[in-house]
């Protein structure tokens, strides 16, 4: 199911490898779940890394290492968190999920939720995490404590591949209904290119409307769409023919984990990561998933 990203993303992530990402216009992609409430967590000294308010810490460190396990919201969203044949949850972020919770003495809990609902599912607890290709942006970094930024993305116009011809020289989606995850960047990105959107719970399920001619295109990320469409997936029948991104005048997108604000499972984070990162497990569960180009190891 799954197809190797290189050269797709060579040609069309190599517009921009800077630090700053610009996608996801909405602070809350997918969210829904259960878990403690952070209000029994103690305040620690360390301030939170990234919220830009000087605050003391949520010690939800402790919080998680009291329960035993770290709760990750998530959507189904491949090659970043999806389910095998046993149901297993698999992929990038999860495989990553689960090795940072090993990290903190305890075990990974994946709840898929409502992207829109994301920043509430933190704030009510529900949650210690979201870790699902979240596109770093201000209105993400104002509602949660972010890590360092991981991946590299783009948003991608996808189409029925018989009819990608049609679509060559495209300026604007004026006059197409767009099939978008609600509360996405994707979604933002065809608003703001004149498109009609048709707002659906999950990316994937964007996929499903244009398989099925219920809408003209639809727009993901791309790498979802290097995993999910194409020769050997389930989409055989699409393809994708625009980066948005470029077309807006954008830079790449960059990938990060939102925690609560000034939680610091933040500073935890960015110390695992680069540990990973320096040991070369980064690198590993990247190239198993065709992310070896898009992942960053700096």
């Amino acid at each position: 199911m799954k197809k190797t990203l290189s050269l797709a993303l060579a040609l069309t992530l190599a517009l921009s490898l800077t630090a700053c990402g610009g996608g996801e216009s909405s602070s809350a992609p997918a969210g829904g779940s259960s878990q403690p409430d952070a209000s029994a967590s103690t305040p620690a000294d360390a301030s939170a890394s990234s919220a830009g308010n000087e605050a003391e810490a949520v010690d939800d460190v402790a919080a998680v290492t009291e329960k035993g396990t770290l709760v990750v919201g998530i959507t189904n969203f491949e090659p970043m968190d999806y389910q095998d044949a046993d149901g297993t949850w698999i992929g990038f972020d999860a495989d990553m999920a689960k090795l940072f919770a090993e990290y903190l003495g305890v075990t990974a809990e994946f709840v898929e939720i409502n992207w829109d609902y994301k920043v509430m599912e933190l704030e009510a607890g529900n949650i210690d995490a979201v870790w699902n290709g979240m596109t770093l942006n201000d209105e993400v970094r104002a509602a949660m404590a972010t890590s360092v930024p991981y991946c590299l993305n783009a948003q991608v116009l996808v189409v029925p591949a018989d009819k990608a011809a049609d679509f060559e020289g495209l300026t604007s989606l004026e006059g197409l209904n767009v099939a978008v995850e609600s509360g996405s960047v994707g979604e933002d990105a065809a608003i703001a290119l004149g498109g009609s959107t048709v707002p659906v719970p999950k990316q994937a399920d964007t996929l499903l409307e244009v398989s099925a001619g219920t809408s003209d295109a639809a727009v993901i990320d791309l790498l979802m769409a290097g995993a999910m469409i194409g020769e050997g997936t389930s989409y055989e029948n699409l393809t994708y023919v625009l980066n948005l991104n470029e077309l807006q005048g954008q830079d790449s997108e960059e990938y990060g984990v939102g925690f609560r604000p000034d939680s610091n499972l933040v500073d935890e984070f960015n110390a695992f990561w680069a540990e990973k990162v320096a040991d070369g497990t980064v690198l590993e569960v990247a190239t198993t998933y065709g992310l070896q180009e898009s992942v960053i190891l700096e």
